[in-house]
């Protein structure tokens, strides 16, 4: 049963919660997930902590190359923000396609990471830039890359009744680097993706790939690297056959499941190496320099 809801003004408003409200305390931005969940039972809370009012949760900076976005940061802010489209293309790509404008304008792309969902259009985004998450307790403060957050379908290593994400942060792509995010849905306003794809990558000089990360989704319990994909194209000149192999290699790490909401297996599994391709070409393609 709620029994009290706290505007918190500084993290130690926040700790201050989960001292007073052990393992009963929950925190609370845009609320898009957390408050229909409260309403149907799946999550109880004697306190809700929100952090809107937190100046240092509500920041887009860059700081020693790294970009960092706060926990109170929402889904229009990074998708609009200047220095996400310089650094990051794919993720202000993957923010402009989660809900609808009024979700957008609310939800904070951390609650998308936390709410721990396979397919989260943020999440898969954040994974391709090689992101991690800063996790604060009573007890301190940890990074934690998101490869290693999540712990299951729908659930991630983040106690969210002790514990805070405060904050993503990933290496910012530089001129020679290039990003891109493809999603495939149905046409209905507001449907979940059936797939999405994330891709970023470095070219040398002479057209090879330095390196490259690719993330896709729903195909296993939470977003996943397409490792081997990777490997078959780090040190190798881009050419379209290069790509229709990687993305037939990428396939072969895939698990998708029959859906009634995001179709068959089989059918994803037929789409999924086209999005690959494409998510790898527009990378290519978001380089200036090439």
């Amino acid at each position: 049963m709620l029994k009290q809801y706290v505007l918190a003004k500084s993290m130690d408003d926040v700790l201050k919660c989960f001292k007073e409200y052990p393992g009963e305390a929950r925190i609370i931005a845009g609320g898009t997930d957390l408050v229909l969940d409260m309403e149907s039972g799946k999550v109880q809370c004697s306190c809700l902590v929100d952090i809107t009012g937190i100046d240092e949760l509500q920041k887009i900076e860059m700081t020693d190359q790294n970009v960092i976005i706060g926990a109170a940061v929402t889904h229009s802010e990074v998708n609009r923000s200047e220095l996400i489209k310089a650094t990051a293309a794919v993720l202000s790509q993957a923010c402009g396609t989660v809900g609808s404008l009024q979700i957008r304008n609310i939800a904070t792309v951390v609650g998308n990471v936390v709410n721990g969902q396979p397919a989260a259009d943020a999440a898969v985004a954040l994974m391709a830039l090689g992101a991690e998450a800063e996790i604060a307790c009573l007890s301190g403060t940890r990074n934690v890359p998101l490869e290693e957050f999540y712990a299951g379908l729908g659930k991630t290593n983040v106690d969210c009744s002790n514990e805070i994400v405060t904050s993503v942060k990933f290496p910012a792509l530089k001129e020679n680097q290039g990003s891109s995010f493809v999603r495939f849905a149905q046409r209905e306003a507001l449907a979940l993706p059936m797939l999405n794809v994330a891709v970023s990558l470095s070219l040398n000089g002479d057209k090879t790939i330095e390196w490259v990360r690719i993330a896709m989704a729903p195909v296993g319990p939470k977003p996943m690297r397409a490792r081997s994909a990777e490997q078959m194209l780090t040190g190798s000149e881009i050419s379209g056959e290069l790509f229709e192999k990687a993305a037939e290699e990428a396939l072969k790490e895939a698990c998708p499941r029959d859906s009634a909401l995001r179709g068959t297996a089989e059918y994803r599994k037929d789409v999924l190496p086209v999005l690959v391709r494409r998510a790898l070409e527009a990378a290519v393609a978001s380089i200036k320099c090439f």
